[in-house]
């Protein structure tokens, strides 16, 4: 098979997936864990970051791509975010669970691989990279880890969309970029149907625990974004976890809040229609943005 064709054949593969599960799944079922670590693993696109073709830009294009101020914090993102995964999945028995957090952590270790030859070919300059501290409860790293990637993933769908329409990216650019952001929408889709199913493993006095950890989780990550903890570790990661929240400012889009959150919804959906639809949907941060909608004129 031609190689274009082999490529459109895997991108194809990734967005497309249904299970030979037969019948309804109940949740929290062997059949349900099944259903969603099979997804995660029959949809991995095998590209090699090493073989990307990073188009060559115009200077306005090339000037756009390097003032982004989204860099630092995108590599850094996924080097800690790799960390987590992996760290919790050495801490799993379940052979078929503990394949699909180690894939789930080796395509975010990619995705840090892409941005880094990213920044290379358009000779955007970094700061130097912290040190990424092994998280002391794997757990919680692996729960920061996904519900952060719920909320980044939900905004960065409309904001790709937005530069994708606008020409803010450049077409060649959104093209060899678009199987990163496709992948996250197939992270945060096992890391829903994971929550869902890992309460339904646990006995009431654990299920209590775990529900309090997820309200920990939740409380840092809005203390996070909005600046309470202004200056959190001294590096600048407010301002840069802002982004995703923000970005449509700071990328020049002219878009006001209810524009955004509609691209937002719309995209998230689209990214997700092509996935068995027994599989759960992530919905706490798309049912937010419906809710902020209705009182938007």
């Amino acid at each position: 098979m031609h190689s274009d064709a082999l490529i459109d054949a895997a991108d194809h593969a990734m967005r497309h997936w249904n299970s030979n599960e037969p019948g309804q799944i109940k949740r929290g079922s062997q059949a349900h864990k099944r259903l969603f670590c099979r997804m995660l693993l029959d949809t991995h696109n095998p590209y090699k970051p090493a073989v990307m073709h990073w188009p060559e830009l115009s200077p306005d294009a090339l000037q756009r791509i390097t003032c982004l101020p989204i860099w630092d914090i995108a590599v850094q993102t996924e080097g800690r975010a790799q960390l987590h995964v992996l760290t919790y999945a050495n801490t799993v028995q379940d052979p078929l669970l503990r394949e699909a957090l180690a894939m789930d952590g080796g395509e975010e270790a990619r995705h840090k691989v892409v941005l880094s030859k990213l920044v290379e070919a358009y000779g955007i300059a970094l700061e130097p990279e912290p040190i990424y501290r092994v998280p002391k409860d794997p757990e919680w790293g692996w729960l920061v880890t996904g519900y952060s990637e719920c909320i980044d993933s939900f905004f960065a769908f409309g904001l790709f969309q937005s530069a994708k329409l606008t020409g803010y990216f450049p077409a060649e650019l959104v093209d060899t970029f678009e199987p990163v952001i496709q992948e996250e929408a197939r992270h945060i889709l096992f890391f829903a149907n994971w929550v869902s199913w890992y309460r339904r493993q646990l006995t009431g006095w654990q299920r209590l625990k775990f529900e309090f950890k997820v309200l920990r989780v939740w409380l840092f990550l809005i203390w996070e974004r909005i600046g309470i903890a202004k200056g959190l570790d001294g590096n600048a990661e407010m301002q840069n976890a802002n982004f995703t929240l923000a970005g449509h400012d700071q990328i020049g889009l002219d878009l006001k809040l209810p524009q955004l959150l509609d691209l937002c919804l719309a995209e998230d959906q689209r990214r997700m229609e092509g996935y068995d639809k027994r599989l759960l949907r992530p919905t706490f941060v798309p049912g937010l943005a419906r809710l902020a909608r209705r009182f938007m004129r």
